[in-house]
């Protein structure tokens, strides 16, 4: 006869809620995109407001109102301190567009059908290896972006609020000291290579990307006071990337693309550099076996989830260091060192010379 232990049925219990909160988590962004879209943080304040209240300030529903909230409270956005009272935590209050730090936009675009509907297809994905949103929108994801200015415009704010942690430690993580000018090859709305330049005023600055890319940079390089010292040029880093400078950043753009086209960027890098540059490439880094648990690196779980989206979205993928060494032999450049960008996981630092 086997005997079912105390620590058996508290193990099994602990297998099942990690299915069951798992399956939920699509209901959880859902929730997060519905506060974003009512307007409930920034609504709030920063005083407690009885459900009322708040109903009363998105034009809501009070019943319904009164569970959104007790939801979010949930999930650790609010704290309910009586019977429908809440205020907003800090973790909350990054979804009020005006926070230091917002993720407001992330969480719009993340939660999009436009971000969420080629998921549905994961498993076709997953056979054949094909790009699940080419099929659903008649166009690959970047082209669609480029027919939906609104979307647009969007999709450059959450990269944007999705870079922020890392720009703020950025510049204080590498000697960007010993160059004398950065190219940001890709770099969208300037919010990376704007915070590099503000920290040394030494350097000069050009960004590198579409003209849809680049809508925002401009307004970044003037609330920074960089529009002198920092370029913007509309261009295709698949025809060419600019020459004249000494540094190449690269950041979250080689895990959109399968790993030809990778090494078409890597090379266009490589083709302009001088003998004393370098390329520097800011991404995640797998590891070679996934490390599950409370002792894996910050931010892996999301790693390996935004690898599948990865999959099905834009056809790209995420890395290990082995994939990133690849890349850059293929490209005539060689990793010199890989390390973790310290303040911002999962992000790593890839600094590539020539070979």
């Amino acid at each position: 006869m086997t005997t079912t232990t105390t620590d058996d049925r508290s193990a099994a219990a602990a297998d099942r809620e990690l299915i069951v909160r798992t399956a939920f988590g699509s209901m959880a962004a859902q929730t997060l995109r519905a506060a974003v879209r009512l307007r409930v943080i920034e609504l709030m304040g920063a005083t407690p407001r009885r459900a009322g209240e708040v109903a009363d300030a998105v034009g809501a529903e009070l019943q319904a109102t009164t569970r959104l909230l007790r939801a979010l409270a949930g999930l650790g956005l609010l704290t309910e301190h009586a019977p429908g009272t809440f205020s907003v935590s800090p973790s909350g209050a990054l979804l009020d567009p005006a926070a230091p730090g917002s993720l407001a936009s992330f969480v719009r675009v993340f939660t999009d059908p436009v971000a969420i509907r080629a998921w549905e297809h994961l498993d076709t994905s997953v056979r054949t290896g094909d790009v699940a949103f080419d099929d659903v929108f008649g166009a690959d994801f970047f082209s669609h972006l480029a027919q939906h200015p609104e979307l647009s415009s969007a999709f450059n704010t959450a990269m944007s609020q999705a870079t922020g942690l890392a720009a703020d430690v950025l510049p204080h993580a590498f000697d960007f000291g010993r160059f004398a000018s950065v190219t940001d090859v890709g770099g969208g709305d300037a919010t990376l290579v704007g915070a590099v330049l503000a920290a040394h005023p030494a350097l000069v600055g050009v960004v590198l990307d579409s003209t849809e890319g680049s809508a925002q940079a401009p307004d970044t390089l003037r609330r920074l006071g960089l529009t002198e010292r920092c370029s913007l040029v509309a261009g295709d880093f698949f025809r060419s990337v600019p020459k004249g400078s000494d540094l190449y950043l690269i950041k979250s753009v080689l895990h959109d693309w399968r790993d030809e086209q990778a090494v078409t960027i890597l090379r266009h890098c490589r083709e302009v550099l001088p003998p004393d540059g370098r390329v520097l490439i800011v991404e995640p880094v797998l590891p070679e076996t996934v490390e599950a648990g409370s002792d894996a690196p910050g931010g892996q779980e999301v790693t390996y989830l935004s690898d599948l989206n990865m999959l099905v979205n834009v056809g790209g993928r995420e890395r290990t260091r082995a994939d990133f060494e690849d890349l850059c032999r293929l490209a005539g450049l060689a990793v010199a060192s890989v390390v973790p960008l310290e303040g911002a996981a999962p992000y790593f630092l890839i600094e590539a010379v020539a070979d």
